[in-house]
């Protein structure tokens, strides 16, 4: 998969922002209010409500794990 910091990155986030209506900056937010931006929080936690809730497949829900990944890693 491609860093964040890698142009096809964005691409994968742009058809999740095409699929969901939801940008990164709203699933931080989304997250912060189901309380997943806390400590010990896993990625299998996030990633499932992300596939419950957005319909996201395992790779796209990754992706997004990746962006809320360094909040949660504050949040230790």
């Amino acid at each position: 998969m491609a860093t964040p910091r890698d142009p096809r990155f964005q691409a994968y986030l742009d058809t999740i922002t095409a699929k969901t209506g939801k940008t990164p900056a709203n699933f931080m937010a989304l997250a912060e209010g189901q309380g997943l931006l806390q400590a010990g929080v896993k990625a299998s936690q996030v990633v499932d409500w992300l596939k419950r809730d957005f319909g996201l497949g395992h790779g796209h829900a990754m992706a997004i794990y990746a962006v809320l990944k360094p909040a949660i890693a504050v949040a230790r």
